[in-house]
């Protein structure tokens, strides 16, 4: 395998706002926001991949653009003249976010609808990451060839790491998106879920239990994030409690859970402990809702 992190999803345009109560524009999306903050974290031995189509317009070039410029390697996205990118709006309250969309016809959506070239994209990758948004904006026969591909790019060696991101308007039901999430875990080495948002779609009752179910779908190490409460890892059978940092003013939780995962994941690819690996992750989470938006220059080389 080679050192290539691989993130896998949609990147979209992001509505900001601002201070004096205009919007910034900018572009973002969770595995992008991960695999931005990734490309800061890993040495320059590691080269940080985005695989994901948009169009052929003026503002697909510009994100292209955006992602050359973080050092993201943008050679696999596919372009497409038929369609453009999707768009999505910020809106805050008490640095707690909610979002709006414009996306039913993204380019992003048909990422996985040849076959071929998206296993050619996945092969010899180090660590392939996506999430249940990548999962969510797929077409069911599409849904299907992605993770064919995943499970076939896990047996030639990678390694996968998944974020059930649970957001059910991207689903036809509550029922469908769970059956989904749990198929994708059976095909992950590491799972990266949220307490709060299991509890309300699985009904789990506690950080532990969620562990226990995704273990339970095979993966070796599920790591269960819960905001400022203790992080809960279960590594081949053996759980383990770590706490949070403290968090000091919270000005938007955007990508609180992406750069978490960005910077859990890039210090387990360089070989820290488990405790450093969490602490790494609970730090840039930290100083990103420190600030507006979600790619913000906060980072420090773990």
């Amino acid at each position: 395998m080679t050192n290539r992190f691989l993130s896998i999803g949609e990147c979209m345009v992001e509505m900001a706002p601002t201070s004096d109560g205009t919007f910034a524009m900018g572009f973002a999306g969770d595995t992008l926001n991960t695999a931005w903050y990734a490309r800061k974290l890993l040495p320059e031995t590691w080269d940080v991949s985005y695989l994901t189509a948009v169009g052929e317009d003026a503002l697909s070039d510009n994100m292209v653009h955006f992602l050359d410029s973080a050092g993201i390697d943008t050679s696999l996205i596919e372009r497409r003249a038929d369609r453009t990118v999707g768009l999505y709006m910020i809106q805050l309250s008490e640095g707690e976010r909610s979002f709006a969309y414009w996306r039913s016809e993204s380019a992003a959506r048909c990422l996985a609808a040849n076959a071929e070239a998206l296993q050619g994209k996945l092969d010899r990758a180090g660590l392939i990451y996506f999430s249940g948004i990548t999962l969510g904006i797929l077409s069911v026969p599409d849904r299907h060839k992605f993770l064919d591909a995943v499970g076939k790019a896990r047996s030639n060696g990678s390694t996968i790491a998944f974020d059930p991101n649970l957001r059910p308007r991207l689903w036809a039901s509550e029922e469908d998106m769970c059956a989904a999430i749990t198929e994708a875990a059976g095909f992950s080495d590491i799972v990266l879920p949220s307490f709060e948002d299991e509890a309300s779609h699985f009904g789990d009752g506690s950080c532990e239990e969620t562990a226990r179910r995704y273990a339970a779908e095979r993966a070796g190490l599920v790591i269960v994030k819960n905001g400022p409460g203790n992080v809960i890892c279960l590594q081949d059978g053996e759980m383990t409690a770590l706490p949070a940092n403290a968090v000091g003013s919270i000005v938007d939780t955007t990508a609180a859970g992406d750069s978490f995962n960005a910077g859990f994941l890039a210090a387990h690819l360089q070989g820290k402990s488990l405790a450093l690996c969490v602490e790494a992750g609970n730090r840039l989470a930290s100083a990103v809702i420190g600030q507006r938006g979600a790619l913000v220059d906060v980072v420090e080389h773990v």
